[in-house]
């Protein structure tokens, strides 16, 4: 069976009553998560147009909307999700797991959620597979939840492994780490003292003195989405930049790789404070 159609005017009726022009979000781009949605609902194809203008008008519309235009990049979209939806992803956190787990989870969630892999490159964003049969905040709610759980069935597994199977061990028993490691620390530090002011006083206030988005951005005078974006882009560029220090020096993509994860399993000789400087720079 073909893709799900939907007419046309009920299309525009439900933008207008999700307000997505708000956000500037292309008619086309809702009329395909409307189209997901139904498909999802309807995976038979097995409905009349009178079940699926009744399903369509049941949709959580400005949610989806909302979920949508984050998804297609959408500044003020993803500016008001995460003024209007950080907040709660950190009460969710904190009644899942009071120890702080739960909370750095909802943090790594951001990035699956912007559509970013660990390495700061682009992807699907997680929010493609909102279809607004529940709210915005329930759905989060969930996929939070579910990924505390599959963290914690992880650990269970790992516990159980025999000890050899384990971990590999610790970069102390690579003789060739501590090496490796200096070079990653004078690569950082060449490229950290590149840094605009502005961006290393933002990673300082974020990763150095572990101040809270919230707390960087009123120091800062900016949007705690500004700060979360900005702090997305000097990363990917330190990463970037650092890597072409390494290969500059001579080492091979192996050598690179194993560098960043000899400094992984013994953070403690990279002194991040000492490379930010004071405040004032």
């Amino acid at each position: 069976m073909g893709p799900l159609r939907i007419d046309s005017t009920l299309t525009e009726r439900l933008y207008r009553e999700a307000r997505a022009d708000r956000w500037r979000l292309p008619r086309a781009a809702f009329a395909y998560a409307l189209e997901s949605s139904c498909q999802k609902a309807f995976p038979e194809g097995t409905h009349t147009p009178r079940a699926l203008s009744r399903y369509l008008s049941s949709l959580h519309l400005e949610d989806l909307a909302l979920a949508c235009a984050c998804a297609e990049g959408h500044a003020d979209a993803w500016d008001h999700f995460v003024q209007e939806m950080r907040p709660h992803l950190y009460r969710t956190a904190e009644a899942i797991d009071r120890s702080g787990a739960a909370r750095e989870l909802a943090d790594s969630l951001y990035a699956d959620l912007y559509g970013m892999n660990e390495r700061g490159e682009p992807r699907q964003s997680l929010l493609r597979y909102f279809h607004g049969r529940s709210s915005l905040a329930t759905w989060l709610r969930a996929v939070l939840a579910q990924r505390h759980i599959d963290r914690v069935r992880s650990g269970r597994r790992l516990d159980s492994l025999p000890d050899e199977m384990q971990a590999p061990p610790s970069s102390r028993a690579d003789p060739d780490c501590a090496r490796l490691v200096s070079v990653l620390r004078g690569a950082l530090g060449r490229v950290v003292a590149r840094l605009e002011p502005r961006d290393r006083l933002r990673i300082k206030m974020y990763y150095a003195e572990q101040l809270t988005l919230a707390q960087t951005g009123r120091l800062l005078k900016e949007h705690e989405a500004t700060v979360s974006r900005q702090l997305a882009r000097t990363r990917r560029a330190i990463r970037d930049e650092v890597q072409g220090d390494l290969r500059a020096q001579g080492l091979n993509e192996a050598q690179i790789v194993r560098c960043f994860e000899c400094a992984t399993e013994d953070a403690g000789e990279l002194d991040l404070t000492e490379m930010l400087g004071s405040r004032s720079g």
